[in-house]
């Protein structure tokens, strides 16, 4: 495949994203007192990782290296969440909300990834099924908090 620079870069965009979400989820797991709550944060850590891998390896086909890092701002948020942790305690209800937050910011980055016309194809596929996950990803730690 030739390469194809703005697709490379709305996928690279997309996976420094899902970087973040990798993060955000191996952080919750270590913060989390509830086992069933660890399993899943570990669970959807690994799942984000096989979404990275993919992505990189669409990005690499359009002629990219793909992508290894994080946003700042997933830093300054981790950072910030690691913090108020210190300060309240592992608190169950506030990881959740830190989880939620953060899949909605996933949410809004394969929004615009979708919004990207030359994503097309195979990658596009595979970006609106990730997308299709994240949201049920979204839905469940809505339904989480709610029961906690």
């Amino acid at each position: 495949m030739a390469t194809d620079s703005k697709t490379a870069d709305t996928l690279n965009e997309l996976t420094l994203f899902v970087n973040d979400r990798i993060e955000g989820y191996k952080h919750a797991a270590t913060e989390s007192t509830d086992p069933q709550h660890k399993a899943y944060y570990q669970e959807l850590a690994n799942q984000s990782q096989q979404f990275a891998n993919e992505l990189n390896g669409f990005a690499r086909s359009a002629g990219s290296d793909g992508q290894t890092g994080t946003t700042t701002k997933g830093k300054l948020y981790r950072g910030w969440m690691g913090a108020k942790a210190l300060v309240t305690g592992r608190d169950e209800v506030a990881v959740l909300e830190s989880n939620i937050y953060g899949e909605e910011w996933a949410l809004k980055a394969y929004q615009e990834a979708l919004a990207d016309s030359d994503l097309t194809g195979p990658a596009r596929q595979a970006v609106e099924r990730q997308y299709q996950i994240s949201q049920q990803t979204y839905s469940k730690l809505k339904a989480m908090k709610s029961g906690a």
